[in-house]
């Protein structure tokens, strides 16, 4: 450090000007900046890019520590760093608040996973992470996820340790609790029918259709319960909770008595990829087969990666990757390049597509709900991302796969 004042001011961070604060002292101390100009400063370095008023200060700067006896080299040095500051520099409270949330975080995520992640479902929607993201990921760290039900779900989604469902508060700190998908995850489901259900409840759980339109819930409401298979207590899949709920229609001619066979008799046994539909229209996301393991198994997404595969792949190799397309973002300071999240049935994929590209392949850049991307793995410490080159728009394979029999019996 050139000086003790400096040396005061740059310790911390090892030289490096890192906190708005710090520009400020440093303006001051070095320069002969008063306090005014030393906050129009710190102003003027927000924009500096858009208006260049930063390079208004410039001249003051390397004057004020020239003539406090700094060299040159020194003070050119640090208006640089004031110019970089200007990228992502931030408030020192800014970041300790950060700090802790990300470190408060990071700990409950390891020692309370389901409480972790229950508590960011019921905060959803936050304008990042999906539902469906956040349950991928849960299962990856070994947290059971139960299915929606009439008969156990909450309103939100709810803690359930299965040693002790009576007393679960008793083994909070277990790692082994389980999460209910709660009520609110279906669609369209009036949060007042909802409210009903539960405030109604027998101790015993309800054990037919009837019971719910009792209640006075409408025909839609009892729908949109078989539909996100929640009706399975009494009801060997949707499908027959929806047969039941039409043969109640006693008014219709179709369903008055007559020789032929009940509709209980005839079970639809619905294939892997129409549980995955009714899933994802139900409530967002489905507990069963992932959308790329469907399509691998049918052998729709040719030789691949997965996410879980690539810390094994060199830096600067080529991988061929698919997923769904979870995140997209395209920030202001990023000079046109855009940053996209791949989901497969292993994990979640950064990858970075540069403007040339976007524009190249505007078509599944826009549009592509599921995309295979050849591109440059690239890798600096434990960070790991994939220039895109190559993208594919696969969102069609998925229907592909859709049944073209029903059987029945």
């Amino acid at each position: 450090y050139p000086s003790k004042d400096v040396e005061l001011v740059l310790a911390r961070t090892l030289g490096v000007p890192i906190f708005q604060e710090q520009v400020i002292k440093l303006a001051m101390v070095a320069a002969g900046f008063s306090g005014g100009e030393a906050d129009q400063l710190r102003r003027a370095m927000a924009s500096w890019k858009k208006t260049g008023e930063l390079f208004k200060f410039k001249s003051k700067l390397i004057e004020g520590m020239l003539s406090r006896g700094y060299e040159l080299s020194f003070a050119e040095r640090i208006f640089d760093q004031i110019c970089g500051f200007g990228e992502y520099g931030f408030p020192e409270s800014h970041s300790a608040s950060f700090a802790v949330l990300a470190y408060t975080s990071a700990w409950l995520k390891y020692y309370y996973p389901a409480v972790f992640y229950v508590a960011l479902l019921n905060s959803l929607p936050m304008g990042f992470y999906s539902a469906s993201q956040l349950i991928q990921d849960a299962r990856r760290h070994h947290v059971n996820i139960l299915p929606v039900c009439i008969n156990h779900s909450q309103f939100e989604h709810s803690l359930v340790f299965p040693d002790d469902p009576v007393h679960p508060t008793k083994h909070a700190h277990e790692k082994q609790a389980e999460i209910r998908l709660g009520l609110s995850i279906i669609k369209g489901l009036r949060r007042e029918s909802a409210q009903c259900l539960l405030t109604q409840r027998p101790n015993e759980g309800y054990s037919q259709t009837s019971q719910l339109k009792s209640l006075g819930l409408n025909r839609r409401d009892i729908e949109l319960l078989a539909s996100a298979n929640a009706l399975r207590a009494f009801s060997s899949n949707r499908y027959a909770a929806r047969w039941s709920l039409m043969n109640t229609e006693d008014e219709l001619p179709l369903f008055r008595p007559t020789s032929a066979p009940p509709l209980e008799d005839f079970q639809y046994q619905p294939s892997e990829f129409d549980t995955l539909t009714e899933d994802y229209a139900s409530i967002g996301l489905s507990l069963e087969s992932h959308p790329i393991t469907l399509l691998d198994k049918a052998g729709k997404l040719g030789k691949f990666t997965r996410a879980n595969e690539l810390a094994s792949i060199p830096h600067s190799f080529f991988v061929d990757i698919v997923g769904l397309v979870t995140g997209k973002q395209s920030p202001g300071t990023a000079a046109g390049v855009t940053f996209f999240t791949l989901e497969d049935d292993t994990g979640n994929i950064n990858v970075v597509v540069w403007a040339g590209t976007a524009r190249a392949q505007k078509k599944p850049y826009l549009t592509a709900k599921i995309l295979k991307i050849k591109g440059i793995l690239e890798r600096e410490g434990d960070v790991t991302h994939v220039i895109a080159g190559k993208l594919t728009d696969l969102s069609d394979s998925l229907l592909a796969l859709k049944t073209t029999s029903r059987d029945f019996h």
